[in-house]
């Protein structure tokens, strides 16, 4: 058994977002991140191309774009990523966002390529 304690968690900074893994030295067959997101200007896309992703939405509201394609989130919300999609998720102007993400894949680090690509939430939402 391991369990990680929330005061106990490093994040580190990404391209527009701080991630944490909870189990980082535990040795898990998959791997969690949790990911907190701040609204920030030309926000890009990444992929993970060996694994899907399970992101549960914790607390705010964001428009997640995967592949074009724009959807609204709030808290309690799960979204499926599939592998090799890119993706990315975009807060609202007025609230900062807490995720769970979950990946099949014991290394995320090997599974993670920031693709560079602007993402667009502007527009209706699909």
């Amino acid at each position: 058994m391991s369990i990680t304690r929330s005061t106990r968690l490093r994040f580190a900074a990404l391209p527009g977002r701080a991630s944490a893994d909870p189990l980082d030295g535990v040795g898990a067959a998959s791997s969690v991140r949790i990911v907190r997101l701040h609204r920030t200007k030309g926000r890009r896309a990444h992929v993970h191309p060996r694994s899907e992703e399970i992101m549960y939405v914790i607390a705010g509201t964001a428009t997640v774009w995967i592949d074009g394609v724009r959807e609204r989130v709030r808290a309690g919300d799960v979204v499926h990523v599939p592998a090799g999609a890119a993706h990315a998720t975009v807060p609202d102007a007025d609230t900062d966002v807490e995720l769970v993400c979950f990946f099949p894949d014991p290394d995320l680090a090997s599974n993670l390529a920031e693709t560079g690509h602007a993402v667009d939430t502007e527009g209706p939402s699909s």
